[in-house]
């Protein structure tokens, strides 16, 4: 018989050294790593796991069952979710079930990790910011470009202005195949497509609809994700978030490629700082341009700077220092699990990154600038992208409250 952590001691809290329980819904690409992470660990023990397609199911439970942990599976989440034997949760599935997921875990006493972005819409990530005070849970997103040396080097020399006053920032985002209206095709007997569309508007069956594609497959759609924003974008533009330290607040102004000749995508920061989608990166991930100097980085340990010694700067003791996990992001959660402290991705920087994301998706189907006012976190002076924050929602597959 396996216990929760919560059965041996106070509820809601976990033993410094005790094992953690763990269910992961959605077991596709992304969900692999994490599999393989909690099925190594003595501190995790799989004994859940969730999938709509029965052969992703079925292989997650040989891969579990060979690493000495035989787990059940479920095709409907809330089940997995109702167990009390279980103490965290990853949601791993496809961007438009995310919030409906976590929300569901949470409120059922589970720690949770979320892959990126967080949210599908605006208003989800309230709803998520919400559950997460309401309920006392840890959340983590998994932003793993935080918990990256690289990365980190990189913002702490933006954040203590080593390259001076920022004046725009560069992203590689790439492009994505335009959504297509495929042909109908037969549903096979191994998904459970309604429940794979859930919330989101019904749509023919097609497998390339619902491929789990790092090229495309269902990210191409506007109706299960956004795009390249919410594909890499998510990854960037939080790093950019972190390193202007605007983790509580956000852009003011987001405007699209072609609006009056203009040949990128960009949002823009009440200060003046522009961060520009696919510009001249020089070859790296994220390109900061300061008055004084550059900083580029990128996965990999791509990392330059100029002037090139800048790379190799000490910082001094009165220097900003920013989160630094001990180990990786999935190792920071579990951490942040057992202290009840914040993890690097909590859930409020994880929403502000998204609602970049999806602004900048929103101005994108608009085709024209899209104000905002990150106090507020309300669109300003466009009551058709008001409207955008959020999404009807398909029935049954209401967002819990």
């Amino acid at each position: 018989m396996v216990l929760s952590s919560r059965v041996l001691g106070r509820a809601g809290e976990v033993g410094a050294n005790s094992r953690l329980n763990v269910g992961i819904v959605g077991n596709g690409l992304i969900s692999g790593g994490h599999r393989g992470f909690c099925l190594s660990q003595s501190q995790t023990h799989v004994v859940a796991l969730s999938d709509v397609k029965r052969n992703m199911l079925e292989k997650a439970q040989d891969e579990a069952r060979k690493a000495g942990q035989p787990s059940d599976g479920y095709n409907d989440y809330r089940e997995l979710c109702a167990r009390e034997d279980i103490d965290v949760v990853f949601v791993t599935t496809p961007d438009h079930w995310h919030a409906a997921i976590a929300i569901e875990a949470m409120r059922n006493g589970k720690d949770v990790y979320v892959e990126k972005p967080m949210t599908l819409t605006i208003e989800e990530g309230k709803a998520m910011r919400a559950a997460v005070a309401r309920y006392g849970r840890v959340l983590q997103v998994g932003s793993q470009q935080r918990s990256d040396k690289t990365f980190l080097k990189a913002a702490e020399l933006v954040r203590n202005g080593y390259i001076g006053e920022i004046r725009e920032v560069v992203c590689k985002l790439g492009s994505f195949a335009p959504p297509s209206q495929f042909a109908e095709q037969p549903v096979p007997d191994t998904i459970d497509y309604d429940r794979w569309l859930g919330p989101a508007p019904w749509e023919p069956y097609n497998g390339e609809r619902v491929k789990g594609n790092y090229g495309g497959g269902w990210r191409r759609f506007w109706e299960y994700g956004s795009r390249k924003n919410g594909d890499w974008g998510a990854h960037h533009f939080d790093i950019v978030q972190w390193a202007l330290d605007m983790d509580e607040s956000g852009p003011t102004m987001f405007v699209p490629k072609g609006y009056q000749g203009e040949s990128h995508q960009y949002h823009q920061y009440e200060n003046g700082i522009k961060v520009i989608r696919d510009g001249d990166s020089r070859g790296n991930m994220i390109r900061f341009i300061g008055t004084e100097g550059e900083v580029l980085v990128g996965r990999s340990n791509k990392f330059s700077t100029t002037p090139a010694d800048l790379k190799n700067v000490v910082f001094k003791s009165g220097d900003t220092r920013l989160y630094a996990v001990a180990s990786n992001h999935r190792q920071d959660f579990l951490d942040s699990v057992r202290s009840r402290k914040q993890p690097i991705c909590p859930v409020e920087i994880g929403h502000r990154t998204a609602t970049i994301c999806h602004l900048s998706g929103i101005a994108e189907r608009l085709g024209r600038p899209v104000k905002w006012d990150p106090k507020a976190e309300q669109v300003v002076g466009d009551a058709e992208a008001t409207r955008m924050m959020d999404r009807p929602r398909r029935g049954p597959y209401s967002l819990p409250v």
